[in-house]
C-alpha cells in the first residue's frame, strides 16, 4: 500500500456514552454516507466510560470495519472531553463529530464536509436558519431559540444555532483552539464557537433537517438549559477580565 492510499482526508468522531441500542447503526449510516462522496476515510467511536455494553459492541465493529476505530475510556470523561482526545488521535485532514442519535439527517454530511474544502475553518449544521427543517417540542424549540439568542447577545457571535450535534473543522484550526476549550460537556460546542469567532476564524453554518428523538435524548432539559446560560455569563465575565 503506497503512503497516498493510507492517508485519511476526513475522521468523523461518534461520541458514545450508553450508546448500546444506537451505535452500531449510527456506525453503519455513517459509514454509508461517507463511502458516497469520500474515498479516504476513519469513523472513531469516541466511547466514554459506557456501562451498557456500549463498549463491546464498539470494539466488535472496529475489529470488522476497516475504516473503524475505537477509543474506550475506563471512566466517563464528560462529551467534551472525550471528543477532545478522539480529535487529537484522529488523523484525518477534516475532522468532524456527529451525534449518535442521528437526530441530523445525514445527506448533510457532504455539504458540512465540503465547506472546510472550500475554505472554512469550522462549519456545523444548525436548525435555526430559514432553509432548516426542525421536528421538536414546542418547549425544546422555544428554550433554544432563547439560548442561542443570549448567546450572540451576551457572547458576540454571529451564529444561530451552536448546540448542533453536527460540526466539521479544519484540522489545524482545530487543534489550534481545542486545549483553550475549559467545558467538558454540553457547552463545549457553545464555547468552541464563540472562541473560534472571537479569534477570527471562519465558520459557517449548513441548514439541516432535524429530529427530535424524544424521551431518549440526555439533555436533561431544565437542568441543562440553566447550567447552560451559567457557562454563558461566566465565559462573558472571564472575557471582559481579559
Amino acid at each position: 500500500m503506497s503512503p497516498s492510499d493510507m492517508r485519511v482526508d476526513v475522521s468523523v468522531i461518534l461520541p458514545a456514552y450508553n450508546e448500546a441500542k444506537r451505535i452500531e447503526r449510527a456506525v453503519y449510516e455513517v459509514d454509508r454516507a461517507l463511502s458516497s462522496f469520500c474515498r479516504r476515510y476513519e469513523i472513531i467511536i469516541a466511547e466514554d466510560g459506557s456501562t451498557d455494553g456500549t463498549d463491546k459492541i464498539a470494539r466488535r465493529l472496529a475489529s470488522k470495519i476497516a475504516n473503524v476505530r475505537y477509543l474506550h475510556s475506563n471512566e466517563r470523561l464528560g462529551r467534551g472531553k472525550a471528543l477532545n482526545k478522539a480529535f487529537k488521535v484522529a488523523e484525518g485532514d477534516v475532522l468532524a463529530y456527529v451525534d449518535v442519535d442521528l437526530s441530523t439527517d445525514l445527506k448533510y454530511l457532504r455539504a458540512l464536509i465540503d465547506a472546510i474544502i472550500e475554505g472554512y475553518d469550522f462549519a456545523t449544521g444548525s436548525r435555526l436558519l430559514s432553509e432548516s427543517h426542525t421536528s421538536r417540542s414546542f418547549k425544546r424549540d422555544l428554550l433554544s431559540r432563547v439560548y442561542n439568542f443570549l448567546v450572540r447577545l451576551l457572547l458576540r457571535s454571529e451564529l444561530r444555532d451552536h448546540q448542533c450535534g453536527f460540526k466539521a473543522f479544519r484540522r489545524n484550526a482545530l487543534l489550534s483552539i481545542i486545549d483553550d476549550v475549559r467545558d467538558e460537556h454540553w457547552f463545549w460546542d457553545t464555547e468552541l464557537l464563540v472562541k473560534a469567532q472571537w479569534r477570527g476564524f471562519r465558520v459557517k453554518e449548513i441548514p439541516v433537517k432535524w429530529q427530535e428523538k424524544g424521551a431518549e435524548t440526555k439533555v436533561r432539559i431544565m437542568r441543562d438549559s440553566i447550567s447552560m446560560l451559567i457557562n454563558v455569563l461566566k465565559l462573558r465575565f472571564s472575557h471582559e477580565e481579559k
